[in-house]
């Protein structure tokens, strides 16, 4: 018997696949079931219209055998099988695919999809990852002839007429020997098999068979136990996946039995979103919110995405591709028989049809946690404890571009309702001539509630928003405006707290005390950027301001990263209370004793460190000072 040798490309492509193409050798059993279920798929279609087809396409299943001692592995389907010519073209050239070429002709009869999975025929060659050597024993239904293929890899193989009562394609997969580095031999373990094809294969939609061995109480009723090991067939795989089913065939709590199994959770997702998309790109998806934060979500070894599967086989265990970083939370499935796989199955080999899926896949984020938000607000805020800072930086992410998805998600404190609110309800509770969207920032909302720059916004009776976490005014600053209201800081110097009779004042104030406030400043040197009159104050003395794009708080927030690289600081305005005693004692002491006047300066600017959450550069000094006033 003559053995015939591949193609010089093939050859290449052969040695290429084995090598480079694949990325885990485990993925040979998915590509040899996929290759199966396509051949019971073709031998289904053709039993719709040919009575021989249809004689032969009862109980259609795929059969796996793994025998130790001859180091073999057998996959075995019912299914179409090939004729002599089928199997020098469909295994003689690599890359040549029979289930291409019949989706081709059913799609030139009809304007259908049609659900074949292998497109590209190099699937059945990753066998060779694991094995010296692959038999194929084939008959075609319509044939009373078997053939058999043998190869052991790029020299060649030899194909020859061989004995099989039935149709269809057996694939005996000689394993390697153990080397080093690789240990073969768990592929011929049942428990291996199994876990396989539940991971990669179990939503086929034909039953994957296996002789399994358990042990089981053979005793008849009444005797004592006798527990003998028993030989059975078992279906492996469920077939029919949840996402698939319909509503009325699956209710919330099964769902909710799915995620928790499938995603190691102990709790209930907090929503369950399921999507049946048709049209461009047609596929179903069954996604959750989680109810709690996954382990180790906040590090930089998560890694997000969905599991994205092609006519219910495993192609990728997380396709980040599928989730915007501000959803990165989001978990789940997906499964389309339209995506353009490359020849591994493992990458997409266009990204069209992936941007199509995931930019509906944020709409119905979108539009669930808007349910959840605006039906059940209590639930959101358990969400938002667990995932609001992830949408905060999705706000800060890429320069704001993503603020109009995620804006109306936000909430934050109240001063007038103590608790959390939105944006628009903030909006909708606004005084009448209140110009902008007010918001104060600290450590925690009770000491934000003492800082002595909210008085004036409070005796207007404003409300204001308190912001607690680092990420706050930096989402603030991305978004700017809300529904064309500004935010405004109430320590902004154009926060416009103030009447027109209360401006003339305090420029009055500011204009007699002029030489005061550049003693101050020059005091103080570069700790400040200036000193003034302040128009916020009302019981209190004095308050650090900033002007520019740094804010107190942001200055925290940077010196809190580590690193030795210079760290951005804000521009601080010491803010005097002209009408408090303390300022009268201050100027009283700069008309009369300038050491002194300088000491009551160092005292109210660490005093507005303090107030501030700012470390003192010289604690002993200031308490000494402190001190020498009690004398």
């Amino acid at each position: 018997m003559r053995k015939k040798s591949f193609k010089a490309e093939s050859k290449r492509l052969l040695d290429l696949m084995i090598n480079s193409i694949y990325t885990h050798k485990e993925i040979f059993l998915r590509e040899i079931i996929s290759n199966a279920s396509d051949a019971l798929d073709k031998l289904h279609y053709i039993s719709l219209t040919d009575q021989l087809a249809r004689e032969n396409a009862s109980e259609l299943s795929v059969f796996i055998t793994a025998d130790k001692e001859a180091r073999t592995i057998t996959i075995s389907d019912n299914g179409v099988g090939m004729n002599n010519e089928e199997l020098e073209n469909n295994l003689g050239i690599i890359a040549n695919s029979g289930s291409f070429k019949f989706k081709q002709e059913i799609d030139e009869k009809q304007d259908a999809k049609n659900d074949i999975i292998g497109q590209f025929g190099v699937g059945f060659y990753s066998a060779y990852m694991i094995a010296d050597q692959v038999t194929v024993i084939t008959k075609r239904y319509d044939s009373d002839v078997a053939y058999k293929w043998n190869s052991t890899g790029a020299d060649g193989y030899t194909i020859e007429e061989s004995e099989k009562p039935s149709c269809g394609t057996d694939i005996i997969i000689h394993v390697k020997e153990d080397t080093e580095t690789e240990k073969y031999s768990q592929y011929l373990e049942e428990y291996r098999i199994r876990s396989l094809v539940k991971k990669y294969s179990d939503y086929i939609r034909y039953p994957i068979k296996m002789e399994t061995e358990n042990t089981e109480n053979t005793a008849e009723e009444g005797q004592e136990p006798k527990y003998e090991k028993v030989k059975s067939i078992e279906t492996l795989n469920s077939m029919v996946p949840v996402w698939q089913r319909s509503k009325s065939e699956v209710s919330d709590e099964d769902c909710a039995a799915y995620y928790k199994e499938k995603f190691s959770d102990m709790s209930d997702p907090a929503a369950i979103i399921r999507v049946s998309a048709e049209g461009v790109v047609s596929y179903k998806a069954m996604l959750f919110i989680p109810g709690s934060v996954p382990y180790g979500y906040y590090t930089k070894e998560f890694e997000k995405g969905l599991q994205l599967y092609s006519s219910g086989v495993l192609i990728m265990d997380k396709c980040g591709e599928l989730l915007p970083d501000y959803f990165r939370f989001v978990k789940g499935v997906v499964d389309s028989q339209d995506l353009s796989l490359n020849i591994s199955r493992e990458v997409l080999q266009h990204d069209h049809q992936l941007k199509v899926i995931a930019t509906n896949i944020e709409k119905k984020i979108k539009s669930e946690l808007t349910k959840l938000l605006n039906n059940d607000f209590d639930n959101y805020l358990k969400f938002w404890k667990n995932f609001g800072t992830q949408l905060k930086y999705g706000v800060v992410s890429d320069y704001g571009m993503h603020k109009d998805v995620l804006q109306d998600f936000l909430v934050f404190y109240s001063s007038d309702q103590e608790n959390l609110v939105t944006l628009k309800s903030y909006i909708e509770r606004m005084k009448d001539g209140q110009k902008y969207i007010y918001y104060a920032c600290g450590e925690s909302t009770t000491k934000i509630s003492a800082l002595p720059q909210t008085e004036v916004c409070r005796e207007k009776g404003y409300e204001m928003l308190y912001l607690t976490d680092d990420v706050d005014e930096f989402v603030i600053q991305s978004l700017q405006k809300y529904e064309d209201i500004e935010f405004r800081s109430v320590s902004a110097e154009d926060a416009e707290l103030g009447s027109d009779e209360d401006k003339e004042k305090i420029e009055k104030q500011r204009e007699e005390n002029k030489d005061l406030l550049e003693f101050v400043k020059e005091t103080l040197k570069d700790n400040i950027e200036s000193a003034v009159v302040s128009d916020k104050l009302k019981t209190h003395p004095v308050f650090i301001s900033t002007q520019g794009p740094i804010t107190i708080e942001m200055e925290k927030y940077f010196s809190s990263i580590p690193g030795e690289t210079e760290k951005p600081k804000a521009s601080k305005v010491l803010e005097l209370n002209a009408e408090h005693k303390t300022f009268e004692s201050l100027k009283s002491a700069y008309e009369t004793d300038k050491d002194k006047a300088a000491k009551y300066v160092k005292i109210l600017y660490n005093q507005a460190c303090l107030i501030a959450g700012l470390p003192i550069d010289n604690p002993v000094e200031y308490c000494d000072m402190v001190c020498t006033l009690m004398d």
